[in-house]
């Protein structure tokens, strides 16, 4: 059950110190936004690290001005290119603020989002991370939402149970703010999860803690790009899938294995993956005809459906996956099952984004 306050910070109280490591490859040009984000946040010191992998760009050079531009922020440089994980375990460990923030160099943080999560992580000493809405945006980041509107804090067993039953993470990044004590304690990014490590990190956390959220303002801001994973069409839903069952695994035979209800998560999340496959499936059919990708695409993603949650058949989704199948052609009957799945598909999407950006999971 959440709990909701709003608590004001105790007047004369030593700010707090939040220790932001900034990862960048082929980022410089995005550099110098990012650190401003970082060293004009209000009633907080920050204590800033840019490690710049080897970038072939010219990022390392920006990022050494902007050290010398700024007394709270420091640079280093890889002589050889050693990946985002690795790069991210560098910089962690060593830092000593009281909070830490994981920011890449093309996203921001919104104006006050770090004095807003560390207030509710001081009057919570039990809350071991904290987020907020985050915004997407491509190359202007629209002006930020700063009002609060309440707390929310969950048990960490009552966090993890929600995002195993939602089945992927609701935390990009760049909105997470991390009690340092409890970073050092439950570890970093597991180098065996490139694509899903934040949400198996997410989860250690509310192993060994409880989680927050600041409802009502923005917190950050996560740069898109035209030519990412998440633009793709065909390959990308099927790999993110099986990413994420990778990182829920892991989670579960390593720092959740203790859970009481670890069958029961594992269900949870299961049956949603199944759901989504299938609903990708049918959002496929919905957009005939389909090109050999996209036909391959559905046999994929309806076989691993299959595999990943044996009563799959009890599914709406399969119900609809079956209905589609069977609907081929340009007969009305056809054509009014797949306007019917699409005005249905985005209804579902619109209420679970209200939720999402409402209550934060």
């Amino acid at each position: 059950m959440a709990r909701k306050r709003v608590v004001q910070p105790v007047p004369g109280s030593p700010p707090p110190v939040v220790s932001v490591v900034v990862p960048c490859y082929n980022y410089g040009h995005y550099l110098p936004e990012c650190i401003n984000s970082i060293v004009s946040q209000p009633d907080v010191e920050v204590d800033v690290l840019i490690i710049d992998d080897a970038s072939p760009d010219g990022s390392g050079e920006v990022a050494d001005a902007l050290a010398a531009q700024h007394p709270q922020v420091r640079s280093s440089r890889h002589q050889r290119n050693r990946g985002h994980i690795a790069t991210y375990n560098e910089g962690l460990p060593d830092m000593q603020g009281e909070f830490l923030v994981l920011l890449s160099a093309d996203d921001l943080l919104a104006p006050g989002s770090l004095s807003r999560a560390t207030a509710l992580m001081r009057a919570f000493p039990s809350v071991g991370m904290v987020y907020g809405n985050p915004v997407t945006f491509l190359d202007q980041a629209p002006a930020a939402r700063t009002g609060v509107r309440s707390w929310s804090v969950w048990s960490g067993p009552d966090w993890i149970e929600a995002q195993f039953r939602r089945g992927m993470s609701i935390v990009y990044s760049p909105e997470a703010v991390v009690r340092s004590s409890v970073h050092h304690q439950v570890g970093y990014y597991d180098p065996a999860l490139p694509h899903s490590g934040d949400l198996e990190l997410w989860l250690r956390i509310a192993a060994a803690s409880d989680i927050g959220r600041v409802n009502g303002p923005d917190q950050a801001y996560r740069r898109e790009h035209p030519g990412s994973m998440m633009h793709t069409t065909y390959g990308s839903v099927l790999i993110d899938l099986k990413t994420r069952d990778e990182a829920y695994e892991s989670f579960l035979t390593g720092a959740g294995r203790g859970l009481g209800n670890a069958a029961q998560l594992r269900e949870l999340s299961y049956r949603r993956m199944a759901d989504e496959a299938l609903d990708w499936s049918c959002l496929l059919l919905s957009r005939q005809p389909l090109d050999e990708a996209g036909r391959d695409e559905v046999a994929a993603c309806s076989e691993f459906a299959q595999k990943i949650y044996p009563g799959y058949a009890s599914l709406a989704s399969w119900r609809e996956f079956s209905l589609l199948s069977a609907s081929t052609g340009r007969a009305p009957i056809a054509q009014l099952r797949r306007r019917g799945h699409l005005a249905r598909r985005d209804l579902k999407g619109r209420l679970k984004w209200q939720r999402w950006h409402r209550f934060g999971r």
